[in-house]
């Protein structure tokens, strides 16, 4: 084998390799998929996304759903508040840019949300629990 060859076969092979050191260290350091829930809250993480369900509002958090080594996050997705009461035909609630940040140690997870204009919100949930919701009627 020439030594170009040879060159360019170890590039590659170095390459592939710190693709797949990337992507074994994304898997390590993302949030645990499944159903965590708190009072007031649940979240439904997925592969690739989180729904997230409160008493009076719903949110999305689109991924990837990475923490950093010492278990904290900052991410960001959207988040639609509801009413009590009837809706109107055709009515959809309006969707706010929200932040969602926190940590996880264990099985615990701090989140505190953030949307523009409004007081950020911080909830305590557990991994494999429902949560406790009380649904705006």
């Amino acid at each position: 084998m020439s030594p170009m060859l040879l060159h360019k076969v170890f590039a590659v092979v170095l390459t592939i390799s710190l693709l797949l050191v990337s992507v074994v260290a994304q898997k390590m350091n993302r949030i645990p998929t499944g159903v965590w829930g708190g009072q007031h809250i649940r979240i439904e993480v997925g592969a690739k996304s989180a729904t997230i369900e409160y008493d009076c509002a719903t949110g999305v958090i689109d991924g990837p759903l990475v923490v950093d080594s010492n278990g904290h996050f900052n991410l960001h997705g959207t988040h639609k508040m509801e009413r009590g009461g009837p809706i109107r035909q055709g009515e959809e609630p309006k969707q706010h840019p929200a932040a969602y940040t926190g940590s996880i140690k264990g099985d615990t997870m701090t989140l505190t949300l953030k949307i523009a204009d409004f007081d950020a919100e911080t909830f305590t949930l557990e991994k494999g629990k429902p949560g406790e919701l009380v649904k705006c009627k």
